[in-house]
């Protein structure tokens, strides 16, 4: 049953995410641009205990919301089998173990992965020219067998804003926002993220 529950979970957030793709860009006078690619820097102004000094990489942004996967919350390592396993798949071939994130408040049961763009799918969301995002478990099954992608950061969960929300957020300076950094996403030491991002936003004022 909980699976069932998790798949119509992903069937229904892809639909979200594919009205989210052919969405009309931003077409008002003056509005914002979108953040999709951008790093979200939470500021010390930030008072909600969920995003303290999160750092959120942006998935998607336009008239309708936007929403994005912290990248620095790590919650431990778990083998890749029994991530399968709680999705259903009992892959015998699956072999190591992976250190997953909790991506955002939202709908926690559901997986991400972000990752580098060596690798596609279907399902797969382009982010820019260097990192894209799968919300699927068959990118877990590959990674399992080595032949999924290069880089790759394992989230149950994101950050999600209805229309204009996020906007007035920054508008209240919750938010830095910075260039995207396949580094900072894959390779950086968790405990620094939100320091080095917040260097980086420095650097390119």
């Amino acid at each position: 049953m909980a699976f069932i529950v998790v798949r119509f979970a992903i069937i229904a957030l892809l639909a979200l995410l594919s009205a989210a793709l052919i969405a009309p860009p931003f077409s008002a006078a003056g509005a914002p641009p979108s953040l999709k690619g951008q790093f979200l820097i939470a500021t010390d102004t930030m008072r909600d205990p969920r995003f303290d000094r999160a750092v959120i990489l942006m998935v998607s942004h336009d008239s309708d919301g936007a929403w994005g996967i912290v990248i620095n919350r790590p919650l431990g390592e778990k083998p890749l089998a029994d991530l399968l396993t709680a999705f259903g798949d009992k892959d015998t071939a699956a072999t190591g173990g992976a250190r997953i994130f909790l991506g955002g408040p939202v709908q926690p049961e559901i997986s991400f992965v972000i990752h580098s763009t060596d690798y596609q799918r279907p399902e797969t969301l382009e982010i820019d020219a260097r990192l894209a995002a799968t919300p699927s478990r068959e990118v877990l099954r590959d990674i399992a067998r080595n032949s999924g992608p290069m880089k790759s950061l394992i989230a149950f969960g994101y950050a999600g804003w209805a229309a204009g929300q996020l906007e007035g957020e920054l508008a209240r300076n919750v938010w830095h926002v910075a260039p995207a950094d396949p580094g900072l996403v894959f390779d950086d030491d968790r405990d620094k993220v939100w320091e080095h991002a917040t260097a980086r936003r420095i650097q390119d004022l």
